[in-house]
This record gives structure tokens, sequence and C-alpha cells, in this order.
């Protein structure tokens, strides 16, 4: 059925909402198609053939995205064993299974620190160049921390950034510092100043964001250790800078070690000497 066009409508612009539909349909459709043929190679199919009559779909389509499949590796391809699963399932497998025991664990313990502060709660882990924020629980407080579950943030100037920087070399922390600054150029500490900061930081076992990645918003965080010892995570308490003058950081920064030492146990580390 044809778009139905207001009097103060251009044609074109119904036009061209008419394409994109008809692209993300069709784009949906293709990820479907190409998730199904996932399932039933993990089902046995092994064979375009196989694929296409579990499916009902012709050899060519399923050649055509087993090929994509087999390109960004979520398939491989031998003539002797036809179709299997791609080392690219494996290693989203245990990214998930890491995330799913994880935020199991610290869910728990994020909800008591957040009534017992009354401040928002974030867990976050270091994704590639980015923290990833993976659980949140509101604060009672009525202010608005803008922290997305799903969404990524710069290093540099978060407080989980920093907490999840805390045991890398400075030779690290100049690169991190270095390539936020091409993108954002304007931020409070020059990059001695910052190492400096983040020396402190390692030190106490404890990291802040003292208005730097949003205006007004404070942060304290630490990091989450897994079991061989390395930093896996972290966790912040994020307010406005009212409830977040240097007395009260202090108070949260005894209660976010001790929040993330609870979840560092829970994911089988066991303290050892100079780590937190």
């Amino acid at each position: 059925m044809k778009p139905q066009l207001r009097a103060d409508q251009d044609p074109s612009a119904v036009n061209d909402h008419a394409d994109d539909s008809q692209k993300n349909s069709s784009s949906a459709l293709t990820l479907k198609k190409g998730l199904d043929v996932l399932d039933r190679v993990s089902k046995g199919d092994s064979t375009l053939g196989e694929i296409g009559r579990s499916l009902g779909v012709n050899k060519t389509t399923v050649h055509r995205l087993a090929s994509t499949l087999v390109e960004m590796d979520f398939l491989s391809y031998s003539p002797r064993d036809g179709y299997c699963l791609g080392s690219r399932l494996l290693e989203l497998g245990f990214v998930a299974s890491h995330q799913i025991t994880l935020t199991r664990i610290a869910h728990p313990h994020l909800m008591r620190l957040s009534a017992d502060t009354g401040d928002t709660v974030s867990l976050g882990i270091r994704d590639g160049h980015d923290v990833h924020y993976i659980d949140k629980i509101a604060g009672t407080r009525r202010i608005e921390v803008r922290c997305i579950v799903g969404e990524r943030q710069a290093l540099r100037n978060t407080a989980l950034g920093k907490a999840l920087l805390l045991d890398e070399s400075e030779e690290t922390w100049r690169d991190v510092y270095r390539r936020e600054a091409a993108v954002m150029p304007d931020y409070r500490y020059e990059l001695k100043t910052w190492l400096g900061v983040m020396a402190d930081y390692r030190a106490s076992g404890c990291a802040l964001d003292l208005d730097e990645n949003e205006d007004h918003i404070r942060c304290v965080a630490a990091p989450i250790r897994g079991i061989r010892g390395r930093i896996i995570a972290a966790i912040s308490v994020s307010s406005a800078k009212q409830y977040m003058d240097d007395e009260r950081i202090k108070t949260l920064e005894v209660y976010v070690r001790e929040t993330a030492k609870s979840i560092s146990r829970g994911m089988g580390f066991k303290s050892m000497s100079g780590q937190s």
C-alpha cells in the first residue's frame, strides 16, 4: 500500500522514508537468515544442501550467507568436513560467559552499595579502548547520572576507566592519554599531571572522576580482580558534586574498595601482597 501524503509533506521525503524502511526490513531479514544458518550448523548440518533443506532456502542463498560468515570467522569450512562453527563464536562465548558470571556475582553487591550510599552504582569492563558499562543500579537521590548499560565511554576521564588502568605501565597510560587527547583535546589535566594523578590512584587502590566526564558529577571507582589477580572489571559510585565533597569521597573510597574486594573474592581472587 502506498504511503499517504499529507498536504504539507514533500513527496520525495515520503519516498525516502519508504526506501529506508524497505532497506531496514531487508537487512533484518538477511541477518535473521544468517543466524538461522549458524543455528543449523550448530545442530549438525554441514553442507549447503543440508542447510538449505532445513531452512527451505536455495543453495545459492545459503552459499552467499555461509561465505560471509566464513569470512568473519563465525563459520569455518573444509572440503572434507564441510561447515563447522568458527573461532569467533568461541571468543564471543567466552566473553559472554565471563560477563554473565561477573554480573551475576556482582549485582547483589552493587544493589547493597547503592542502598548504603543512596548513589548510582555502575559496573564496567575494558573493551578495547573504551569502558563498556554492563550493569547499573540507579541511586535514590533526585539527580540523573548519565550512564547507560551497554554504552561505552573514554578511559582517561572516567573513574571506571582509570580504575581499569591501574595495573598498566606508565607507557600504556601515555598511549591512552595521547590517543584520547587527539579526539578530545580539552581536558583538565596535562599529560604529566595526569600521570602523577594515576600514580596516586594506583597507590590508593581507588580512582576518581572530578567533574571530568560530566559537569557537576563526581565518581569513585575501584578495580575488580579475577582468579589470576588481573583487573577484569571495575565498579563506581557516582553522584552530584553537592553530595561529593572531599570528606565524603574519602568515606566512599572505603565502601567502594571493600565492595570491589568482595566481588573479587566471588570471582576467585585471593588477596596477595600489594593488591587490593
